[in-house]
Order: C-alpha cells, then sequence, then structure tokens
C-alpha cells in the first residue's frame, strides 16, 4: 500500500507532539511493506523553529534515530495531484492549513482510488472548537481520534461510525530501557510549557515535591517564559531547554523516575486521554508517577504500571518511596514494560491502522454537496 500523510513535520518535534507517534508508525508501516512518505510544508512552523535555535545540528538525533523514514517538503504552489500519485492511503494531521484539508477532500470527493482520512491528536476540538469546525472534511471517509473522549466529539459532529478511536503510542524500536544499566539520581520532565495551562498542576505534583523530597530534579523542553524559567530556579530545578525526542531514552536512563503532568484539557474536557510522553516513558523501563487523570478507557494498570497521586503531599510520599526502595522501582519499570509491549506500540497501531482502512473498502466517490 503507498501511505501519505500530511504533516506539520516529520523532521521536527520542536513543540509538535505528534512528530513522536508519527514516526514510529510510519517506521512500522515501513517495516510491514508499505511505502511510506511524510509530506511537510515547506518552512513549517515546528521545523522553522527548531533550525532558528539550534540549525543543522538539531535534526541530528532524528537522522540518526530514523534513517529509513523519508519526508518531502512542498510549497503552496506545488501540484497536489502530483503529490497523490498512486497514493492509496492518504492520512492528513489536523495541525494543516484548512486550504490543504479542504483541496484534499476536494480531490476526494471526485476519487475513488484513495482513501482519505483525518487525524486529530489534539484538544482544539473542545479548547478551540470553531477551529475544528472551519475545516471541510466533507470529502474524508473517516476521523482517527486520539482518544475515545475526542471521537465522541466528532460522533455528536454527525460522524457517527466513520470515526474510529487511534491511541497515540511507543516507538518502542527506539524507546526502550538501556541495554546496561547505570547509576540513576534525582527525576527528569520532559515537556513544554506551552501557554501555561498547567502550571498550577505542575507548581503542585512536580516542582514542589520534589524540592520537599529533596530529589534533583531535570526539566527539558521549550516555550518556557522568563517567569516559568524563574520558578524553576525558585524550586531549585535545572531548565536545560529543548531536547530532541529521540534523546529521551539516554535521558530517562539516568533518573530515578519520570512524573506525568497532564494539560486540564485532558482531564476536564478530555478526560481518558494520556500524552505520548506517559508512553515513551514507560517504554524506557523507567518509574512514572502521575498527577490525577481518569483513565477512563483502561489503558493502563493504576497502581502497578505507574503510580497516582491524588494531591500534592501524596505525591511528595510517592517520589519518598521511590528514591527509598528498589523493588518498587523495579515493579513499577517491570510492569510498565509489560503493558506498553503487550498493548501500546507503535506496531499495534499500525495493525490497527490497517484493520480501520479494510473497513473502508471499496471505496465510492462521495459527494461534497
Amino acid at each position: 500500500m503507498k501511505i501519505r500523510y500530511f504533516t506539520q513535520s516529520l523532521l521536527s518535534c520542536w513543540n509538535h507532539g505528534n512528530a513522536h507517534f508519527l514516526r514510529g508508525v510510519l517506521r512500522e508501516l515501513g517495516a510491514m511493506g508499505h511505502d511510506v512518505l511524510a509530506l511537510e510544508p515547506e518552512g513549517s512552523w515546528s521545523l522553522s523553529n527548531l533550525l532558528s535555535d539550534h540549525g543543522e545540528k538539531g535534526l541530528t538525533a532524528f537522522r540518526e534515530a530514523y534513517p529509513e523514514l523519508r519526508a518531502q517538503a512542498y510549497g503552496m504552489k506545488h501540484d497536489l495531484l502530483s503529490l497523490l500519485d498512486g497514493a492509496d492511503l492518504v492520512i492528513v494531521h489536523e495541525w494543516n492549513e484548512a486550504s490543504l484539508v479542504a483541496a484534499l477532500g476536494l480531490v476526494r470527493a471526485g476519487r475513488s482510488d484513495f482513501t482519505l482520512m483525518f487525524h486529530d491528536t489534539h484538544h482544539r476540538a473542545v479548547s478551540d472548537p470553531d477551529a475544528i469546525r472551519a475545516f471541510d472534511l466533507s470529502g474524508y471517509d473517516g476521523v482517527l481520534a486520539f482518544g475515545e473522549a475526542l471521537s465522541d466529539v466528532y460522533r455528536r459532529w454527525g460522524w457517527d461510525d466513520r470515526v474510529w478511536t487511534w491511541h497515540e503510542a511507543a516507538d518502542i524500536r527506539h524507546f526502550r530501557p538501556p541495554v546496561q544499566e547505570e547509576a540513576r539520581s534525582g527525576l527528569v520532565w520532559i515537556g513544554n510549557w506551552g501557554d501555561g495551562e498547567r502550571a498550577a498542576e505542575l507548581e503542585d505534583y512536580l516542582f514542589c515535591p520534589a524540592k520537599e523530597a529533596a530529589l534533583p530534579l531535570d526539566i527539558y523542553g521549550v516555550r518556557y517564559p522568563v517567569e516559568a524559567v524563574a520558578a524553576l530556579e525558585r524550586h531549585g530545578a535545572r531548565y536545560h531547554g529543548w531536547a530532541a525526542n529521540a534523546d529521551a531514552p539516554r535521558l530517562f536512563a539516568h533518573h530515578l523516575a519520570t512524573v506525568h503532568v497532564p494539560r486540564r484539557y485532558y482531564t476536564q474536557l478530555l478526560p481518558g486521554i494520556p500524552t505520548i510522553r506517559m508512553f515513551e516513558a514507560l517504554a524506557c523501563g523507567i518509574p512514572l508517577l502521575s498527577a490525577p487523570w481518569s483513565d477512563s478507557e483502561g489503558l493502563f494498570r493504576p497502581g502497578e504500571d505507574f503510580l497516582f497521586a491524588r494531591d500534592g503531599a501524596e505525591m511528595t510520599r510517592h517520589l519518598r518511596a521511590i528514591a527509598a526502595d528498589p523493588d518498587l522501582r523495579a515493579s513499577l519499570a517491570r510492569n510498565g514494560l509489560e503493558t506498553i509491549r503487550g498493548r501500546h506500540s507503535c506496531a499495534h497501531r499500525a495493525r490497527e491502522l490497517m484493520a480501520i482502512v479494510g473497513q473502508l473498502d471499496p471505496l465510492p466517490v462521495r459527494s461534497v454537496a
């Protein structure tokens, strides 16, 4: 099968979490024998920021970790039909221009030789629904949503049996425990500050507990304003700036544990959706502690795969237990890794995608009227 995926960027993970999953799932689809290619706009926002901050060296980790992946840049005047030439499956991520989304739907409406899917991995459907409703998806065969709560939103919008829940997952070819364990110390947190929508949660569930448990804390990510960096300094945390996602296994391997702090949208408006970082951390065999969220879809085994903390005080107690109990650390690492390898790898998602697409064959010509 010839698969084309329109993304903000495959090359850059700068403030672009979908790149993590995309790299892993495209690699798995390629390993299954499919012809896969990522298509990204010239001068994409994520790639431009990465190159501005780090130059071409910022791409080294990706290129070394994913030599088999292919990406093609296209310009505003690029012939869209040439990008689709021979494609059997076309997937369009929600971080694309509305004009591109509409144009691809128009092509699909008049042809029956490929399947066209819209892929939503963000909270905008609830945080800024008008931005998503502005997309013309009338020519699309279906929607891939990264959580059941988001699928429900699309069902309310009339997609009914044409929306599928397609969770993110870990690329276990790359995200895995170290071959040989070395000394570990302190905590690590890899995440972007964003618009400050979880600033209070980070204070309550990460910065203060780490300080109270006397555990050094290393922070990696982008879009940290001056006041956020100052807050880290007040708590004694060390801020290192951006880290390539491909380097995350190495960073995890040097630390005792990491913490999951979901954004407010995923605890209040889209419950049940963990971030990609949670899958990746568990795949690397690092003990994980989490601020509250509702695992309404039963993705994990809370208390076995990771530890929930109901408040900051409980998080502090968990951190102290993690630091003092090597058996607890080993148990969490073992259980979390078992769940990822058994249910949540990119290979699982590649097979799920093929099963979904199989339900849409043969493909009729769709009307956009």
